[in-house]
């Protein structure tokens, strides 16, 4: 017989957790660990860069909700993955990265580097497995950690101990899942809801939002009857957009990304109900966006300060369902003047556009993003994945609010552009058979366009759409606006759709937007890859940067001022 090799056994030890999809590239100190897995069964995604590794099981883990997996060699590909580990601890995101580490016979190697600092300085966990008969038990608790504390937990296994003949005994511990705790959900205190009902019994413009932990909580019914109970507005923060697509007192997002009417609503709240939110500097953008308000936290870790600000004037504790349903039991009806939804606002959140700005003509051969979006949207079915990426583009993609919560995949935490493509490729491997559409700017693309050779290689239904600026958008339009040279964040409109078929991927510039139709259906009836390159205007700046940098923007006219709908 064939003496086993630790490595295999590690491998093994994570089969047992229930690891069908492993992230990868290889090196010296991971390659026979992850060949041991991919036999084992487990779907491999070889990715080109290590940081596209962290993202894609990013994504991967937000649309399965169970931990993502990735793994990286040693030292350089251990140093890759800082960018992404910061946004999975923001965003609380359970991982587990099987990164290897130095041979520790070895007076010295090359790609040798003391891990643990670098790991620990991004808010993620580090386990350094140098026992090999405690390494089935130490990887069981990096997935219990991770699933506990929804964060990243980086495995260090020296390679040489991985290659030696296992030893140890011949069963494995019982997985995480097995020995989690089997607790119910968190309710609230009496008296904070008393508490709670009184501040909600005195107030007149009451919007409930609610955040990634109402949609974890399935909290999408509770947050619409406490709105209607209060006759107040609903809103979503940006991790939770589309979880009121179909309601018509839904203002969409809260936050920078809100829409004119959303900001001006919501300036006018006395009470904003916030379930399953950390209450973000972005969701309350810097304190600008609900200045009259107070704010009543729902949440299972309740926060006086977050981010910098004070989040909340009270909490209650408690999960955010039972919480929300708690509170909408407490409650009086609202009536009369504190009934704030009304037919005209119903028809202003309808009816008036995201962006009311006017700007000249887009130059010839280019379009205004704006009306891209509207055109992607109109075409696109509602129920595939879209994934929206970062940088200037993603103000305009998130401009789609009848898409479903469940078919829209956002992360932003850490502001890193670079991340579409690991995204939809995370989100393209937890939806099999689904159609998958990115939404990207060319900066953030060409920063990882390396990874079209992988969406081409596993035959990932991905449809890429890029609106191409020629430049980093974010970054010309503050340049411009401070009076400052744009030239070293400016670089031309190249060619994305020769790119992708270069790398053997359908990729076509669109000239006409006419044309948006017949490619969502092209796309929708073949299989395979596709990107559709979006030559845009790059002096159309989105309501972010403007509200930033006002007086870069003075000439800029409203449409139709919105309260034409009171």
């Amino acid at each position: 017989m064939t003496t086993r090799k630790t490595y295999d056994v590690l491998a093994e030890a994570f089969r047992q957790e229930g690891v069908d999809t492993c992230f990868a590239l290889l090196g010296d100190a991971n390659m026979n660990w992850a060949t041991s897995l991919a036999e084992r069964g487990a779907r491999m995604i070889y990715v080109r860069h290590e940081h596209n590794a962290v993202s894609a099981a990013m994504s991967h883990a937000r649309a399965t909700g169970a931990p993502g997996v990735a793994t990286v060699t040693c030292g350089p590909g251990l140093t890759q993955i800082l960018t992404a580990l910061p946004a999975a601890v923001r965003a609380g995101i359970p991982l587990v990265v099987f990164a290897g580490e130095a041979p520790l016979k070895s007076a010295w190697y090359n790609q040798a580097i003391d891990q643990a600092p670098f790991i620990t300085a991004t808010g993620a966990a580090y386990r350094a497995l140098h026992h090999p008969e405690r390494m089935p038990a130490e990887i069981r608790d990096a997935f219990l950690q991770a699933r506990m504390e929804n964060r990243p937990v980086v495995l260090g296994v020296p390679f040489d101990l991985q290659n030696r003949d296992w030893t140890g005994p011949d069963t494995l511990p019982a997985p995480s899942r097995q020995i989690m705790p089997r607790v119910g959900r968190m309710h609230p205190a009496p008296d904070d809801v008393a508490r709670a009902a009184a501040m909600v019994d005195g107030a007149s413009r009451i919007v409930v939002m609610a955040g990634r932990g109402a949609v974890v909580a399935d909290a999408g019914a509770a947050c619409r009857a406490l709105a209607e109970k209060t006759g107040g507005l609903l809103a979503t923060t940006l991790p939770a957009r589309g979880l009121f697509h179909d309601d018509p007192f839904s203002l969409g997002i809260a936050g920078g990304f809100s829409t004119t009417v959303a900001r001006e609503l919501l300036a006018e709240a006395d009470l904003v109900i916030a379930a399953g939110t950390i209450l973000a500097h972005h969701n309350a953008d810097g304190g600008k966006l609900f200045p009259r308000a107070a704010v009543l936290q729902i949440d299972t870790d309740p926060r006086a300060i977050s981010q910098g600000r004070l989040a909340a004037q009270d909490h209650i504790r408690a999960d955010a369902r039972v919480g929300v349903e708690a509170l909408t039991a407490a409650i009086t009806p609202a009536e009369g003047g504190r009934v704030w939804r009304s037919a005209p606002i119903a028809r202003a959140i309808a009816e008036t556009p995201a962006d009311m700005a006017v700007f000249p003509a887009p130059a010839e051969g280019t379009f205004d993003p704006r009306d891209v979006v509207a055109a992607l949207d109109a075409a696109i079915p509602a129920d595939w994945e879209c994934v929206n990426s970062s940088g200037h583009c993603s103000f305009y993609f998130a401009q789609m609010p009848h898409r479903p919560v469940a078919h829209f995949h956002t992360i932003r935490e850490f502001g890193a552009i670079g991340n579409g493509l690991a995204y939809a490729m995370g989100v393209a491997a937890a939806r099999p058979g689904r159609k998958v559409v990115l939404f990207d700017g060319d900066g953030s693309l060409l920063m990882n366009v390396q990874e079209l050779e992988t969406i081409r290689r596993h035959k990932l239904d991905i449809a890429i759409c890029v609106l191409n600026d020629g430049a980093y958008g974010s970054e010309i339009h503050k340049l411009r606006s401070e009076g400052i040279s744009d030239a070293g964040a400016v670089f031309g409109y190249p060619d994305l759709g020769a790119i992708a078929r270069g790398f053997g991927i359908d990729g076509r510039k669109v000239s006409a937007l006419d044309d948006v139709a017949g490619l969502v259906e092209a796309f929708g009836a073949g299989s395979g890859p596709a990107l559709w390159d979006f030559h845009v205007c790059d002096k159309i700046a989105s309501p972010v940067i403007r509200r930033a940098h006002p007086h870069g923007h003075a000439g800029v006219e409203q449409a139709v001022p919105w309260e034409r709908f009171r």
